[in-house]
């Protein structure tokens, strides 16, 4: 099981694996995930493997491959890295289902908002966290843009119920486990392989015949990764940091920010030193003498950038404790804003970039003070990454 993260400006390398027990049903075929050729030249969208009828065939881990009479339209999710990636290859108005949509859809404006031409609406979608079979033969989406080992999590849903769905409504095509690698239920183990979050990406666009838009966004998300590598200090003059959220202000959450899954793929590759030093595990309850003890230089508050959060009185909250007022990000105003942890590619490019200015602002540019409101404006000429280019990728002008 690998995962990839590294700076790549195209499309991403896998390596060979044998798969074990793939679903059968529903198009889908047992087999295995095949290499890309390093050799080989970016596909389009009219490229791949496809036969004389038009219909052509993806794989993706714990799925297998799966063969499409023609691209999805209807997409079925759950988690929102797969709703940002069917939303980022323009299949943002196909969307039918997503985990808590109205929340997110709150979210995710904030910073499309900062993309000239692109708009995007999840509200009114029915919330699928809970999935309901029933409601699924209702929705007949052409994918299920879903992670069927995480499915199977929940309890009234078996391996046969995913099967049948791919059976007689449409197939299944997502990975979720690898959001900090979590380990696969016992019936999916041999199957199962970690993606880094660009990795699945592509995966994902090869199932839309979508490869254009993937590629001309890996391009951007290449050109941030070498930008950003380019202007690290040392491991040693990095600051130390975590990342907290409190839906009470009573229960408060810590998360370290260079573990392993996409959860992490803004802050991974900017490389800042664990505040905790490996003494607490990310998605840990603490409280404020915990943090003091760990006294990190900057803390970054995950869902600051939700519309209805106000980080300046987030930030009069923690100055009013006596104890957390002693923290020295507190102390010294390194107190940021956070999006989402379950982010897709779009995310991920705008919390790469907000996250290095955090971390890093005599390298990459001070990020604006933020109370709330949309993603701030940041001047042309301090941006890390060009939002037409994005934009372009999302509607198709590539």
């Amino acid at each position: 099981m690998h995962e990839d993260d590294s700076v790549r400006g195209g499309s991403t390398r896998r390596e060979t694996i044998a798969y074990g027990g793939a679903i059968v049903g529903g198009g889908l075929l047992a087999g295995c995930l095949g290499a890309d050729d390093p050799s080989s030249e970016p596909t389009d969208g009219t490229d791949g493997d496809s036969d004389e009828d038009g219909s052509y065939t993806a794989e993706i881990s714990p799925v297998g491959e799966v063969t499409f009479e023609s691209p999805p339209e209807t997409v079925f999710t759950r988690l929102t890295h797969h709703a940002d990636m069917a939303f980022a290859l323009g299949r943002g108005d196909g969307i039918n289902a997503m985990h808590a949509p109205e929340y997110y859809d709150g979210l995710w404006n904030q910073f499309v908002e900062r993309l000239p031409g692109v708009s995007l609406d999840w509200s009114g979608l029915y919330s699928s966290w809970e999935v309901d079979k029933e409601k699924l033969y209702e929705l007949d989406s052409d994918i299920h843009l879903a992670d069927p080992a995480w499915v199977t999590q929940l309890s009234s849903w078996s391996r046969a119920d995913v099967e049948e769905i791919a059976d007689n409504v449409g197939p299944w095509f997502g990975n979720s486990l690898s959001d900090r690698h979590q380990e696969p239920p016992e019936e999916w183990a041999d199957d199962y392989e970690y993606y880094g979050l660009w990795e699945q990406f592509e995966l994902v666009a090869e199932a839309f015949r979508e490869q254009e838009r993937y590629e001309a966004l890996a391009a951007v998300r290449g050109e941030l990764l070498s930008t950003i590598e380019s202007g690290l200090p040392p491991e040693s003059e990095r600051p130390t940091a975590v990342m907290i959220t409190s839906a009470d202000r009573e229960l408060i959450w810590t998360y370290t920010l260079n573990n392993p899954g996409f959860l992490t793929a803004h802050t991974r590759p900017l490389g800042p030193r664990d505040a905790f030093d490996g003494a607490i595990e990310s998605e840990s309850a603490a409280d404020f003498e915990t943090l003091l003890e760990a006294d990190p230089d900057v803390l970054l508050y995950l869902g600051g950038m939700l519309p209805d959060v106000d980080m300046a009185e987030t930030r009069a909250w923690l100055e009013s404790d006596p104890v957390a007022s002693e923290i020295t990000a507190v102390r010294n105003d390194r107190v940021y804003a956070q999006g989402a942890r379950y982010q897709g590619p779009i995310l991920n490019l705008f919390q790469l970039e907000m996250t290095a200015k955090q971390l890093f602002p005599e390298a990459f540019g001070e990020w604006p003070t933020y109370d709330d409101g949309p993603y701030p404006e940041i001047p042309e000429d301090e941006r890390l990454f060009d939002r037409q280019r994005v934009a372009d990728a999302i509607n198709g002008d590539v």
